[in-house]
């Protein structure tokens, strides 16, 4: 395949990575005509940093940084922050962990202060931790009311195999039960330092500020300690087609879920083609299996494609909600058309409508200070801030024959993994 990475000639990084004597790093861009800033922490500690048995400690710790430190009682964080007009939230995946606030350039003097200090010294008291447990195992049970979740979760399982990409991250209601204050004072001390962190500040307020801010906040950490062993994350050796069916009471609809691994973020070119597929596919109603199967044969209620670009392993999914009889004849459509994107390059109306469609998003997903810093942040958890930029370039310089290349070698019809679902 033609390797585009050597090129790409990537833009200028419009921001600034600065690598602290800490090991913090610290990336800004100055927004001259906003008068908000984004305030967006990444840390390397997602699901995948989890030990052994400890499943659901990243998305739980998320909940409990939020319950304050020594300095800062639970409620506090979230009082100041309204207080100024702000606004805040954070999420966690299998690669990561971030938090971010929104506030006026005039408060972040004022907030950053506290949100800095309940990331580095998250208190967890026993008493929150216990009330907090209650309302994790609460969100696992509303996603086990989810069919599709159900589905998506299963077909990870089976992708993924014994990586930690096939569990959930939530974990289970009963090893959520099984974890300890304790173990997660350890899980924040041992991930949550300053060579695993990823501060980005983006909006209205200078590089001098900027600097002077986040250096005295992102000052002084929790003293470091050590988990348990991370499980081996081992690739995924799916070598035929794998299937996984649920029977579930009340569903009105049958789902069909198929799923294709792809490699990480190392061969970045390839996960930018497979992302291009995933649109060629079903991205739009003038996209080949919407037009094919939902507008023409009717044979689906609806239809979609997504890829996931992830560190080491990355996924592609085909998701169609139908009739309970339609599902063999649908899953024969869906390989061949699979089958059609590895004989014949696409055509120079689909490349064109794909480059444009993606190159748009793009520049529609990075329009806000918030959009931007979660953008950079993403990019240097999983690899290098800069790569963030050289998206639409990568998209643009992409030819039919690579597509077509990339699908023979990743989208093969004969070995997926596939999640059916329908009533009991």
């Amino acid at each position: 395949m033609q390797q585009l990475s050597n090129l790409c000639k990537a833009p200028l990084f419009p921001a600034e990575a600065i690598r602290l004597s800490n090991g913090l790093t610290l990336i800004h861009q100055y927004l001259p005509a906003t008068p908000v800033v984004a305030v967006d922490v990444w840390v390397k500690a997602g699901a995948n940093a989890e030990p052994q048995d400890w499943h659901g400690m990243a998305h739980f710790l998320e909940h409990m940084i939020f319950k304050g430190s020594e300095e800062v009682r639970p409620g506090e964080f979230d009082w100041i922050i309204e207080t100024s007009g702000g606004g805040t939230n954070a999420a966690t995946s299998h690669d990561y962990a971030h938090f971010f606030i929104t506030t006026a350039a005039e408060y972040l003097p004022q907030t950053l202060p506290y949100f800095a200090d309940i990331l580095l010294h998250a208190a967890i008291p026993d008493e929150e931790f216990g009330r907090e447990m209650d309302v994790v195992i609460e969100e696992i049970h509303g996603c086990y009311d989810d069919p599709d979740w159900l589905g998506f979760q299963a077909l990870c399982e089976t992708i993924y195999g014994q990586s930690p990409y096939g569990r959930s991250i939530l974990g289970t209601a009963e090893q959520v039960r099984q974890r300890s204050p304790n173990q997660m004072r350890c899980f924040h001390r041992t991930h949550y330092q300053p060579e695993n962190m990823t501060v980005v500040v983006v909006g209205g307020m200078e590089r001098e500020g900027v600097m002077a801010l986040v250096s005295e906040a992102f000052c002084h950490f929790a003293v470091r300690s050590e988990c348990p062993p991370v499980m081996a994350d081992p690739k995924p050796q799916l070598r035929e087609i794998t299937r996984t069916e649920l029977r579930l009471p009340r569903l009105e609809q049958a789902r069909l879920m198929l799923a294709w691994t792809g490699p990480g973020v190392d061969l970045m070119d390839v996960g930018i083609g497979l992302d291009m597929l995933s649109v060629i596919l079903a991205g739009g109603r003038s996209s080949r299996l919407v037009r094919d199967l939902r507008e023409e044969q009717q044979q689906v209620w609806d239809i979609g494609c997504e890829f996931s670009l992830q560190k080491t392993a990355s996924l592609l999914t085909i998701n169609a909600w139908l009739e309970a009889d339609a599902l063999p004849v649908v899953e024969a459509a869906l390989q061949n058309h699979l089958t059609q994107l590895q004989r014949e390059p696409i055509t120079s109306t689909e490349l064109n409508r794909v480059q444009r469609l993606l190159c748009n998003d793009y520049a529609f997903s990075t329009e806000t200070p918030a959009q931007l810093a979660g953008l950079y942040g993403y990019y240097n958890t999983i690899a290098q801030a800069e790569l963030a930029v050289t998206y639409p370039t990568r998209i643009q310089q992409m030819t039919p024959e690579i597509l077509q290349q990339i699908a023979q070698d990743y989208l093969t019809p004969d070995c997926y993994a596939v999640t059916v679902m329908r009533s009991l």
